[in-house]
């Protein structure tokens, strides 16, 4: 028997362990376990995605909360440890690039049990971004590297990891988006919102390079108030970015603002039903640039650089450096009035990516 311990952390871990869970219950020979670290603890950012992603509850949850940096990837640290002596996995699991990834990466490892991360290899370049950090120092001591884009393939040549490690599989938060397509489309999360097709943007908003400063802030005001006329904006807000706008006090602001539909952080297929039905997304997020890609969106993301360039490169999202609001109104505009930047789909983004890694653990370790 492979016992495999899954982990996810932050939300988006979740859409990537889901199918991964679902594709390892399909073989006999794997015990697939499940270890949520708790470092989105708040219901909507958490309890929701496993009630909505038909995960099983967490066989282990570690409580850890919030903090700074140390402290969240220190407390998992110390939890995880007493999982793995407890459960004397033959794998761990990690996926993407919160603290969750790393902490659990370093204690395996010491411990001499293997790892495998999922999206492997993504670089942005910008080593001031924590998951940059992250990424790498996770990749550096993996055993298995599962990638998603060319430019893993690349990066991890560069670095001088092994061929044998790096495994070219396709991208599992595609795999959820096929599996949950249709079911997204049966949410009411347009009637109740007062939406229709085309008619409006969303807008996501949570990087501190982007929501930690007033003038950040104000920026993203303006930027609203400027396609409020054209398009209602749809801002499902971040707690972050909530309590920033809060202490500058531009919270009442952007709440009077005609043509603006704020609401709270919407479920897995909620949020998926908005973005098949909207005219573009206005983000900063990292796995919002592929989904986009594979709906064929529009897509603009506030980052002087991606670690997913597959997105820019074959897909329909663009980088903007800033957020100066003159050039994200012309952006915006040129989209609008059917200039939008054409896509395709890149290779191995068909919804079979879970199954393509579980049948590699098993042939290898099973």
């Amino acid at each position: 028997m492979l016992k495999i311990l899954n982990i996810v952390g932050a939300r988006p871990n979740f859409m990537k362990v889901a199918p991964l869970h679902r594709a390892f219950e399909q073989h006999p020979e794997i015990e697939s376990k499940i270890v949520h670290t708790g470092q989105h603890f708040d219901a909507k950012m958490s309890d929701v995605f496993f009630e909505q992603l038909q995960m099983p509850k967490p066989h282990y949850f570690l409580g850890v909360g919030g903090g700074s940096h140390t402290e969240v990837t220190a407390r998992t640290m110390i939890e995880f440890e007493k999982v793995i002596l407890a459960e004397q996995p033959d794998l761990v699991l990690v996926v993407g690039d919160v603290n969750a990834t790393l902490a659990c990466t370093l204690v395996a490892i010491k411990l001499h049990i293997p790892v495998a991360h999922v999206e492997a290899g993504l670089r942005s370049g910008d080593r001031k971004m924590p998951e940059e950090l992250n990424r790498i120092l996770t990749d550096s001591v993996s055993d298995f590297l599962f990638i998603t884009e060319q430019s893993g393939i690349d990066n991890l040549r560069h670095e001088g990891v092994p061929a044998e490690k790096v495994f070219f599989v396709g991208n599992v938060m595609i795999d959820s988006l096929v599996h949950y397509l249709e079911k997204a489309k049966q949410t009411p999360v347009l009637t109740e919102l007062g939406l229709a097709k085309d008619e409006f943007v969303v807008m996501t908003m949570h990087r501190p390079a982007n929501v930690d400063t007033a003038e950040g802030l104000g920026a993203i005001l303006t930027i609203i108030e400027n396609t409020v006329p054209h398009k209602k904006v749809v801002f499902p807000i971040h707690p972050r970015t909530a309590n920033n706008l809060k202490n500058v006090g531009l919270w009442e602001k952007i709440q009077a603002i005609e043509g603006l539909v704020l609401t709270e952080p919407q479920g897995y297929l909620e949020f998926l039903q908005l973005m098949q039905n909207a005219s573009v997304i206005v983000t900063d997020s990292g796995g919002i640039q592929e989904e986009t890609t594979f709906l064929k969106v529009p897509c603009l993301t506030f980052r002087d650089s991606t670690e997913r360039p597959v997105t820019v490169e074959l897909g329909t999202n663009q980088l903007l450096a800033d957020l100066n609001p003159q050039t994200v109104h012309q952006k915006l505009m040129e989209i609008l009035s059917g200039k939008a930047k054409q896509g395709i789909v890149p290779p191995l983004w068909d919804g079979k990516t879970s199954e393509r890694i579980a049948q590699i653990l098993v042939d290898k370790l099973a």
